[in-house]
């Protein structure tokens, strides 16, 4: 019988180095992200109405990584702000399309040069070609979505 591999040293560990950068950019994120009352899951919502308007809550919730119970409360309060519209009733089916107002399109465009200098500064000791190569083997795992 084959004996099970452990963990190990945890500093050798490639799923806690990552975890450890994915801590790093999201603590850089909220600081930035703070003066324009903004959380990293309401940036998110934000960023994704901003490349595709019109979608629906679930959708947003599936791209964002929230629930769609939380996506709904983060929309709802978002939308205290201005910054997305729905319409009050759904053009076809139940799903309430939502989009950008200009308030939104002007608070996404501060957050977005916001965020992109975090990621900047994050990965500026790594050269364009290692940042791309890195991009490409972590989205290619993403991809292969492991099967447990």
């Amino acid at each position: 019988m084959e004996q099970a591999e452990t963990v190990g040293d945890l500093e050798l560990s490639l799923g806690y180095v990552v975890k450890q950068v994915h801590a790093a950019l999201r603590t850089a994120m909220d600081e930035v992200l703070r003066p324009l009352e903004l959380t990293v899951p309401r940036y998110a919502c934000l960023e994704l109405l901003g490349q595709h308007p019109g979608l629906s809550n679930s959708e947003l919730a599936r791209h964002a990584f929230v629930t769609r119970q939380s996506m709904n409360l983060l929309l709802r309060r978002l939308q205290e702000r201005g910054l997305p519209a729905r319409p009050d009733q759904a053009p076809r089916g139940r799903a309430l399309p939502t989009e950008l107002t200009e308030d939104g399109q002007a608070t996404l465009r501060k957050a977005s040069i916001a965020v992109r200098a975090v990621e900047k500064q994050l990965f500026s000791p790594l050269s364009e070609e290692q940042q791309h190569r890195l991009r490409e083997d972590l989205a290619a795992r993403v991809d292969s979505s492991i099967a447990i």
